[in-house]
């Protein structure tokens, strides 16, 4: 069996996984933080932070771990004197943004765990693009692989 395409296999799936979780989040912190707003009820916030944590432990930390475990792994593979290019660095530099951004949305969750929130839902609704464009990134950076 082929390890790289195994790894890349794997690499990709997570990444899907990460990605889904870091788009879908910031638009729960959304819906979250105009509850508060509007005084919804208590059996709504719980239901909130619930599907919070959840999203955010079961699956966008197990994403993200396996992202880079299986990220660095193909590195590996492929050598690591590819390293070296510039394309490879840029991505990373792309990927260590996402990490800083993940972890931010980590001490989002847990703010709004503690009924401590202090952004507005316009604030979850821009941040929720910063994924994305690092996502077209990314995806420009792997396939045209500049110099």
């Amino acid at each position: 069996m082929n390890t790289y395409l195994l790894f890349k296999s794997i690499h990709l799936i997570a990444v899907i996984s990460w990605m889904a979780g870091l788009l879908y989040l910031p638009r729960i912190f959304v819906y979250h933080s105009e509850a508060v707003r509007d005084n919804k009820s208590e059996d709504m916030m719980s239901t909130f932070k619930v599907m919070e944590r959840r999203l955010f432990i079961y699956i966008m930390n197990p994403s993200m771990i396996l992202s880079w475990i299986f990220g660095i792994l193909l590195i590996h593979t492929i050598g690591m004197e590819n390293f070296s290019s510039f394309w490879l660095q840029l991505k990373l530099v792309f990927v260590i943004i996402l990490t800083i951004y993940h972890f931010f949305l980590f001490q989002c969750l847990r703010k709004f765990a503690e009924n401590n929130n202090s952004y507005s839902s316009k604030f979850y609704r821009i941040i929720n693009e910063i994924p994305t464009v690092l996502l077209i990134g990314i995806v420009l950076v792997v396939v045209f692989k500049p110099l």
